[in-house]
């Protein structure tokens, strides 16, 4: 997706009211892969009750709280995709797929004791959320996503709940405004 410019990996999609796909409603999408041919991230504010100690038993004592699956996506929900931030660039484990700066993707089959010190934070995710190459684009021009600049941090905080009122406050200029916005506006 590289000719709209502001729409790569590390690029947050915050649905807006007019995205009525039930699988993104009042989400915050990271996106951690974008080019010509389609994008693919994941939802940041779906925690699931499934812990992670139930279904990842090693990976327990390396995520962040809360210590549960998150639902990245209506895709692939079979399998499990694991998004961390290393400690230093310098130390990089096998098995770490860079996506920016310190944040990227940790294959869950590598044995953690090859891992272990090198991450700073991990978060894992049941399923993604992925676009064909126009899909995303056409998604943006129809007004379903706010797409707006991710921090590190925004992949790992502890209460997903505020996360989307957070990360639209923080928007310069009008954007911010929509932070306090009803749902359904026609109801206030």
């Amino acid at each position: 997706m590289s000719e709209s410019g502001n729409v790569g990996p590390g690029t947050l999609l915050v649905a807006t009211p007019a995205l009525r796909d039930p699988n993104f409603s009042e989400t915050v999408v990271m996106l951690l892969d974008a080019d010509d041919e389609g994008a693919l991230g994941v939802i940041l504010n779906r925690p699931s009750a499934v812990l992670v100690a139930d279904v990842l038993e090693p990976w327990s004592g390396v995520v962040d709280r809360p210590e549960v699956l998150f639902r990245g996506g209506p895709v692939g929900l079979d399998g499990a995709l694991a998004v961390g931030l290393l400690r230093d660039l310098e130390d990089v484990p096998l098995g770490w797929r860079g996506v920016t700066g310190r944040l990227g993707i940790l294959d869950l089959d590598t044995p953690i004791e090859l891992v272990e010190g090198s991450l700073a934070r991990l978060r894992v995710f049941a399923g993604y959320a992925g676009w064909g190459a126009q899909q995303l684009r056409d998604e943006i021009a129809e007004g379903s996503w706010y797409v707006v600049s991710g921090t590190d941090a925004d992949a790992f905080v502890g209460d997903t709940d505020t996360l989307r009122r957070d990360v639209l406050r923080r928007q310069p200029g009008t954007l911010a405004w929509h932070a306090t916005r009803p749902v359904d506006p026609d109801l206030n």
